[in-house]
Formats: structure tokens, C-alpha cells, sequence
């Protein structure tokens, strides 16, 4: 089966809300997450087609070739030239199956191909083994840690920080 980026649509909103209220999922992410409601993912969706057309922010819907919402991989921050943040997040039933790298590589092309930015950047929980090996696999290199600066759970979390520059992406894409 295979799979394609668009943008968000109103039609994503119980697919990411799956994301978002599973506790194997939102263990890693702020409250904010994890009390999100049906209106607060409107509003989010509303909101990323505004951010779209400013040129700030890019969300993509992950789907499947039913246009079934598999996760959502973002571009976000963006300064153009600069470089933006991108962010991923899976439903548990898209998760192992290769889908979030396919993801991962085509929203790459994106930033360098497209928007012709320098550099992709990220932070992740420190804690969070999986992702970390997750952004190492595909192409990003850890660039340092912010030690105890993020409060989940209750419990107080450092973060890692990875980065990709435009030229590790065409060595690594063979561009």
C-alpha cells in the first residue's frame, strides 16, 4: 500500500485525537496534548492553513492510499534560507511499518528540495530511546542537550537536539 503527504483536513481530527489520547503515545508529550478535545484539533487544523499561507508553518496529514490519516509530520518555525522544526507523530497502528522514514524523507525533500532551506532541525525527550534512534537512523546527527528544562508527567526532562544541513541531506539522499 502506498502513502502520500497532503495537508490537514477537518477529516483528520479523530485520527489525530487517537494519537493524542493513547497513553503508549502521549507519555511523551505536555499535558496540552493529551487533553486535547475534538474543537482544540479544529482549531489546530484551522490555524496550520493560515500558518500554510504565511509561508511559517507546513502540517501534513500522513495517509494511506484511502486517504486514511496515518499520522501528521510538520515543518514548523520556518525562516526562509534559515531552516524550520519538524515534528512527527504516528497512530499506533501506522508505527513500525516503515511508514514515519517514508514520511520522514519526503518531508526532507521538501525543506531542501522546495523551500530550499539550510538546515532541519528538532528536540526530543532524552528519555524517549525509540525516537532517539529513530532520527539517528534517518540521517539526523545530535548537536547537544538541554538538561532538565521540560516539565511531563509531573517529572522534570531534559532534551536532546538533532539537526540535518542541507548538504548532509544530499549525501545521504545521493542528490
Amino acid at each position: 500500500m502506498g502513502y502520500r503527504l497532503r495537508f490537514l483536513q477537518e477529516k483528520d481530527v479523530n485520527g489525530m485525537l487517537e494519537w493524542m489520547h493513547d497513553p503508549k503515545i502521549n507519555f511523551f508529550y505536555t499535558d496540552k496534548i493529551r487533553n486535547a478535545t475534538t474543537e482544540s484539533v479544529r482549531s489546530f487544523i484551522c490555524a496550520a492553513e493560515k500558518l500554510r499561507r504565511e509561508g511559517t508553518t507546513y502540517h501534513y496529514a500522513i495517509v494511506d492510499n484511502d486517504d486514511e490519516y496515518q499520522g501528521t509530520i510538520s515543518l514548523k518555525n520556518l525562516i526562509p534560507v534559515e531552516g524550520a522544526e519538524y515534528a512527527i507523530s504516528m497512530r499506533s497502528g501506522a508505527q513500525g511499518k516503515g511508514i514515519a522514514s517514508w514520511a520522514t524523507q519526503e518531508i526532507l525533500k521538501i525543506a531542501f528540495e522546495e523551500l530550499k532551506l539550510h538546515r532541519v532541525y528538532l528536540n526530543v525527550l532524552s528519555d524517549n530511546e525509540h525516537a532517539n534512534k529513530f532520527y539517528e537512523k534517518n540521517g539526523f546527527r545530535m548537536e547537544g542537550q538541554s538538561k532538565n528544562c521540560i516539565c511531563i508527567n509531573g517529572k522534570i526532562k531534559s532534551l536532546n537536539w538533532y539537526a540535518m544541513l542541507e548538504e548532509e541531506y544530499r549525501e545521504n539522499s545521493g542528490r
